[in-house]
């Protein structure tokens, strides 16, 4: 393969005193940004980012969303999980999804069913958690108001929909399914095609939705007004959620994970995220390679091996999971002024999620059945009220000697652990910069069976070095295909007390910004 992409990108670390924000939206990371400068902590920024990016990256989250957020706590050097997946309806008919035979597997590897029901349209939509999730977050950790985090949101849904190339790229992919929901339609194909860069489209009713959010509080998207108006399109659309399944919804809290790797605490999400695929390549490399070596042709062959052995090793544990190149998936990192991160991730799971957007709140919806597997007997069969059991996404917050360290995640799917491997191997192992951790090539371990995929940006001797031990799959760092994962990453700086954040440089909208920015 030749290089396609002849651009040099490259974003430089932002810098601030009162703390960082990353999204994959720069909109998004400003308007977590000011949340920290009005006295926010690293919680109530985080949720006002994630927030926003429901008002300008729709097609990757929002709340009809579910995920992840651990929440490090510098005082105590310690980190909870805010976990909030997505949730199969009750009464779901599980008749409606007989496996079709001649249809391609869905994201997570799961046998296809008829007319892609899984997938595509109002029964692919499980019960979203990112309202709730959210919410529980800022009343445990945050310190700001409910009404307040949500104000960003609101006023980037009363300007609309920001169309940039990529916005128009992102919708044109989509084009053929958004086209045959009224409500995606109306919102992202204005005259039935996708519309041009430099404009907005309309968002009033998410901008409605969100101003009913701020003045009733959360719990109405799950059991007041909004959850009516929810149920009342799920149900019109043919979906199986009830104010049972929403009322029902909480997300949970408990204690991070906790890894020691060269005298580094790394803290994770548990079992049902990409965290001990992570603790399995980190534990790998820790054999294999000596503290702070340069990076090179060892470096590589180390991550390579220990990408390779962990998802086989994830593979015989968990079953058919394979390369998923369409996901829909945001990261943000925020760290504040007093050392507090968080990693957050969440998702709609495709592109876009179920390709439906609710006529009434002007909600984005999930296409979360897919999560789960069509035949009975497995164990992450689809079942009436089961949560989803496993997760791709991989939050992490990394202290050293009791203090805060740096905080990182992607998105990506398959993708994600081994871009939060790498950077926190850079940076671990190899002594780096956070700015240099986040604009070194990258490999990937796609399939698990000796196929490693390398950024033609590698060195030569490297690249052949890959290809004396795996079948290398060369590619690119492009906007599309995104062959690698989108991560964004946070670090605290020791020596000057400052906070340093780095978005995807690959990325056109991804951005990092500051509160209280270091003059000069």
């Amino acid at each position: 393969m030749e290089r396609i992409e002849q651009w040099q990108v490259h974003k430089p670390a932002v810098t601030g005193k009162r703390g960082v924000v990353a999204s994959q939206h720069w909109r998004a990371a400003k308007a977590g940004a000011s949340i920290l400068e009005a006295g926010g902590n690293a919680v109530d920024a985080a949720v006002a980012t994630a927030l926003a990016l429901t008002s300008c990256e729709p097609w990757m989250c929002g709340l009809g969303g579910s995920g992840y957020m651990l929440v490090y706590h510098a005082a105590e050097d310690r980190a909870e999980v805010v976990d909030f997946p997505f949730r199969v309806p009750a009464n779901i008919d599980l008749g409606r999804y007989p496996v079709d035979p001649d249809a391609e597997d869905v994201l997570m590897g799961f046998p296809g069913v008829v007319d892609e029901r899984n997938v595509k349209g109002y029964e692919a939509i499980a019960v979203p958690g990112a309202v709730d999730g959210f919410s529980q977050a800022l009343e445990r950790f945050g310190t700001m108001g409910w009404d307040a985090v949500l104000a960003p949101a609101i006023d980037l849904a009363d300007q609309g929909l920001p169309v940039d190339w990529n916005a128009t790229l992102e919708i044109g992919i989509a084009m053929a399914d958004l086209a045959r929901d009224s409500g995606a339609r109306d919102l992202y194909l204005p005259g039935g095609m996708p519309p041009a860069p430099d404009t907005f489209l309309p968002m009033t009713n998410l901008a409605t939705t969100l101003r009913a959010l701020a003045e009733k509080g959360p719990r109405d998207f799950y059991e007041g007004g909004i959850a009516e108006r929810l149920v009342a399109d799920l149900k019109a659309g043919g979906s199986a959620i009830g104010m049972g399944d929403l009322a029902d919804y909480r997300a949970t809290i408990y204690d991070a994970t906790v890894h020691e790797h060269r005298g580094a605490r790394v803290h994770l999400a548990g079992d049902t995220t990409g965290a001990p695929r992570l603790i399995h390549a980190l534990k790998h490399i820790e054999r294999e390679l000596p503290a702070t070596i340069p990076v090179g042709v060892d470096t590589y062959l180390a991550f390579a091996g220990a990408l390779d052995s962990a998802f086989t090793e994830h593979r015989r544990r968990q079953g058919l999971e394979t390369d998923q190149p369409n996901s829909s998936t945001t990261h943000l990192s925020v760290i504040d002024a007093g050392g507090n991160m968080v990693a957050l991730t969440y998702t709609l799971l495709n592109r876009f999620g179920g390709r439906v957007v609710l006529p009434a709140t002007g909600i984005a919806m999930n296409n979360a059945i897919s999560y789960f597997d069509p035949r009975p007997g497995f164990p992450n069969s689809l079942e009436g009220g089961k949560r989803v059991m496993s997760s791709n996404m991989c939050p992490t917050a990394v202290s050293r000697g009791g203090r805060p360290w740096f905080a990182v995640g992607a998105s990506g799917a398959n993708r994600i652990m081994p871009a939060v491997f790498q950077i926190a191997a850079f940076l671990l192992d190899c002594g780096l910069s956070l700015e240099e951790a986040s604009h070194l090539p990258r490999i990937d371990a796609p399939d698990a069976n000796g196929v490693m995929r390398a950024d033609l940006a590698l060195a030569p001797e490297i690249l052949a070095a890959l290809a004396e031990r795996y079948t290398v799959e060369p590619a690119q760092r492009t906007v599309y295909p995104n062959l690698f994962a989108c991560p964004s990453a946070v670090l605290h700086d020791p020596e000057s007390g400052l906070s340093q954040g780095v978005a995807n440089p690959f990325s056109p909208i991804a951005g990092a910004c500051a509160a209280g920015a270091k003059a000069g």
